[in-house]
């Protein structure tokens, strides 16, 4: 083995996850794996999801993999952190990669790790392992894309590698190296439906104030609609989902991409129900039809807030008005519409979140996710609170989703504040069941997911990557 690649992610020690249990396998984590086997690495993958700390901690003992490499985000650093230390006792070099490291390479290295790799991870991994085999985590200045220190403690951040263009080029996520099956299983015992996810594109040209693009930048690069198509086929076939996730940042962003690719799928009599997300300026109403036509059975809208004043500090760019026309358009072409709502975002007041509850009460979604606005470092909303930042935990235990603003309300007053607005919102709904105009979808769903998925302050990684 040349190389064991972890999550560190345990399903187990997740009580959102565990309430909601809709898990996806690390598309990232696969997709190295697979790059790497093609260029004649010998890859071994460590999905944790179903697992747990323990049982790796036995893997890597009984494995002794020379290279270990990590993914890193804000739901896994307490693990990451642990399980390299198990691993550097073993005389393992660590590799961490993914936007949380990107963000805090000197931590991870002051915990343990060798080698941080910052953006995409594939080529550098290709290009890093053949030196670490011959003279180990040192003189790396010539590597792209990686912080380390060198052996007098001298930290070194190398030039930035550039983002691969073609990424048809690429091979497919080395699903094989995990139990897919066991992810499909899981949906279909809780929720009727197996579900299999991929991605179209990497990356996301907006720059809204409060999401991390620390591995993939503000770029936008598109897999072609044939290759995509032809992953989707391969995915049918092998794994027989009941329902897809089409995990991109914005599914819908480039409508010419978008009406190729319906044409695709057509052409190749392929009609599976999917999921996915999207803003509301690129919803059209063409757009939503050919999503139904498509098969797609749910559209997340990212409103954030019913505030324009909001959205605007936000740099959203989207619309407050547009919000409920598109999710009235989805409803009425049979597509569920859910909502991601963000509280507590810098500035916000009372008459903000009053305006909040007005638009879900007018949109009438068939659910929404809330959250409440963290500051990740790095971003441009981090850098507006950073003098106000409190962290409620230490760094090795919390992430940036612990960090609170001085002088914003406690997390017990957005608690009330959810429970108000899904108590609201159901109330409104309620009165409207017998208006001939109330959307069909809605009357079904609205009542135990909206109360569901709101009580539960689902948080969303606001990470690219």
């Amino acid at each position: 083995m040349d190389i064991l690649l972890v999550h560190s992610y345990c399903l187990d020690e997740d009580p959102h996850e565990r309430a909601i249990m809709k898990p996806y396998p690390p598309l990232g984590i696969l997709y190295i794996s697979a790059h790497l086997k093609a260029k004649g690495f010998s890859v071994q993958v460590f999905d944790s999801t179903f697992s747990t700390l323990e049982r790796f901690n036995e893997f890597v003992r009984r494995e002794r993999p020379p290279v270990v490499g990590f993914y890193a985000n804000l739901m896994t650093r307490p693990n990451v952190v642990r399980s390299a230390a198990i691993c550097k006792e073993l005389g393992c070099t660590v590799i961490v990669g993914g936007p949380d490291s990107a963000n805090y390479p000197e931590e991870y290295l002051n915990q343990g790790a060798d080698v941080i790799v910052i953006g995409e991870g594939e080529s550098t991994v290709e290009e890093l392992l053949p030196h670490l085999a011959r003279y180990g985590p040192t003189g790396m200045q010539a590597i792209n894309g990686i912080v380390y220190r060198e052996g007098d403690g001298e930290l070194v951040r190398t030039s930035p590698r550039e983002y691969m263009k073609n990424l048809d080029a690429q091979p497919n996520p080395d699903r094989a190296a995990i139990d897919i099956n066991n992810y499909v299983r899981v949906w279909r015992e809780h929720h009727g439906m197996g579900s299999v996810s991929l991605i179209t594109a990497r990356g996301c040209p907006y720059k809204c104030a409060w999401c991390s693009h620390a591995v993939y930048g503000y770029t936008h690069r598109r897999r072609s609609p044939e290759h995509v198509a032809d992953e989707l086929q391969m995915i049918l076939e092998t794994y027989k989902p009941d329902m897809v996730w089409y995990a991109d940042d914005v599914f819908t962003i480039h409508k010419g991409w978008f009406y190729r690719y319906a044409d695709e799928l057509r052409r190749r009599g392929i009609r599976i129900p999917f999921e996915t997300i999207s803003r509301e300026d690129r919803l059209s109403e063409d757009v939503i039809r050919t999503l139904a036509e498509i098969g797609c059975h749910r559209i997340w809208v990212g409103a954030e807030s019913g505030s324009q004043k909001i959205l605007n500090d936000m740099n959203r760019r989207t619309k407050v008005e547009r919000v409920e026309e598109v999710v009235h358009q989805l409803q009425q072409y049979g597509i569920e519409a859910g909502m991601f709502i963000m509280l507590g975002y810098d500035g916000e007041d009372m008459q903000d979140l009053q305006d909040t509850v007005d638009l879900l009460k007018r949109s009438n979604p068939n659910l929404f996710l809330t959250t409440v606005a963290y500051p990740i470092k790095n971003t441009p909303y981090y850098k507006t609170v950073q003098e106000k930042v409190i962290p409620l935990k230490s760094w090795n235990d919390g992430s940036d989703r612990d960090f609170t603003v001085d002088g914003r309300h406690s997390r017990r007053f957005y608690q009330m504040a959810t429970r108000w607005m899904v108590n609201e919102v159901a109330q409104h709904q309620e009165r409207q069941k017998d208006r001939p105009d109330y959307p069909r979808l809605a009357k079904a769903l609205v009542n135990a997911r909206i109360g569901r998925a709101g009580m539960l302050l689902t948080e969303r990684e606001v990470e690219h990557g």
